[in-house]
């Protein structure tokens, strides 16, 4: 039999994949691993065979039996099974139907003014204060905590308290401190929902206040946005900045063209890899994809990073361009039924930060040999510790 290969691969470069992701792509797009837990799984790198995944309602995130489950690592929030494998679907239906005009096009629009005013005042205020920066601890950051507290309804002034929680809850190894962040980020979120029951406003915690849901599914639903509303914001702004940083070329095109802005948000999120995690599902019966018999029970681990690259959708995958022509939609959001609903809000953010960073800081570089960047290698969203720049 051959040897499995083990997750994570090595990763020398956080703006490339490691190399095993675009081998086993070409070779076999569905193939069999073992992940960081040990468990057997089998990871998709294909562009075609992860959709089919996504638009399949015969996988999803729950188990019949979680406790003996396969894992993917040992993050309480995305590393196995979560929901009930009896209720999965109609809970998942409702909360899409519940959630949808929260985060729909048309409210993002509304966004759009206010998010471009806090990105005109972090601007400001780095102007005042100088070079250098750690571009990640006072722009990345504060930028998608403030637009998601507002969003949400969540104090701005608890946010070291809320992204203390986020960074514990991210850890792959620990998996005691991940399940007590999350059990902290649950109760501390509800307690928000429930206070909106007595005294209601215009957020989407509101919503969640007057639903007919069970309590604990709220409180995950409430803990899930506010996690995914900011941290992987975050990451995408710090990786958008360096794909531009390390593809002059590209910055000096959107600098040229403003229009572009559009197109190059999607093209970061083609290309940015924080992380190697992974999404997981779980086969509810047997399935056949691509020559492939998965068995009822297996565990999937999405490889959406390596899908934005594959060679038989996007011609010169590897290369960072802001004005690819006839590109296939990518798959960073999802897909069918499991496509983010965040989307909208996400697009809002990053075409307003790409629409003024440059334009504001020309001349913006790296402060530190790009080499010495730290990785937060031990976290499931990944990203960098820091991002010193200059101009």
């Amino acid at each position: 039999m051959t040897e499995l290969r083990q997750l994570p691969f090595d990763r020398s470069d956080l703006l490339e994949l490691s190399p095993e992701f675009g081998e086993l792509r070409a070779e076999e797009p569905i193939v069999k691993v073992l992940t960081r837990t040990g468990d057997e799984a089998w990871l998709v790198t294909g562009y075609d065979e992860i959709r089919r995944v996504f638009a399949d309602a015969r996988f999803g995130r729950s188990h019949p039996t979680p406790e003996s489950a396969p894992r993917l690592s040992n993050s309480a929030l995305l590393g196995g099974p979560i929901g009930d494998y009896e209720t999965e679907r109609a809970v998942h239906q409702r909360m899409r139907r519940l959630l949808t005009p929260a985060f729909s096009a048309r409210r993002m629009s509304h966004l759009s003014d206010r998010v471009q005013l806090l990105i005109d005042d972090l601007l400001d205020d780095l102007a005042e204060q100088g070079p250098p920066a750690d571009l990640h601890e006072r722009f990345s950051v504060p930028l998608p905590m403030q637009v998601i507290c507002e969003l949400l309804g969540v104090p701005y002034e608890d946010r070291e308290k809320f992204r203390a929680m986020a960074d514990d809850m991210a850890d792959l190894d620990d998996s005691a401190r991940s399940a007590a962040a999350q059990d902290e980020m649950r109760a501390y979120s509800y307690a928000i929902v429930q206070a909106k029951r007595e005294r209601p406003d215009e957020d989407v915690y509101s919503d969640l206040a007057a639903a007919d849901l069970p309590e604990d599914y709220i409180a995950r639903i409430a803990a899930g946005l506010l996690f995914a509303g900011h941290e992987t914001t975050v990451n995408q702004i710090d990786q958008g900045v360096l794909l531009f940083l390390r593809n002059p070329e590209q910055r000096d095109a959107l600098l040229r063209d403003p229009s572009l802005v559009a197109g190059a948000v999607e093209e970061i999120m083609r290309m940015a890899a924080p992380s190697e995690h992974g999404l997981v599902r779980y086969a509810y019966e047997d399935v056949e994809i691509g020559g492939v018999t998965i068995r009822a029970g297996d565990l999937l681990m999405l490889a959406t990073i390596a899908a934005n690259r594959d060679e038989r959708v996007y011609p010169d995958a590897e290369r960072f361009d802001v004005a690819r022509d006839n590109a296939e939609p990518h798959v960073g959001f999802g897909y069918a039924m499991h496509y983010c609903l965040g989307a909208s809000l996400a697009r809002v953010e990053l075409r307003a930060v790409f629409s003024s960073l440059f334009q504001r800081f020309p001349t913006l570089r790296l402060a530190v040999p790009y080499e010495q960047l730290k990785p937060r290698s031990d976290r499931l969203t990944g990203g960098f510790v820091e991002l010193p720049v200059t101009w």
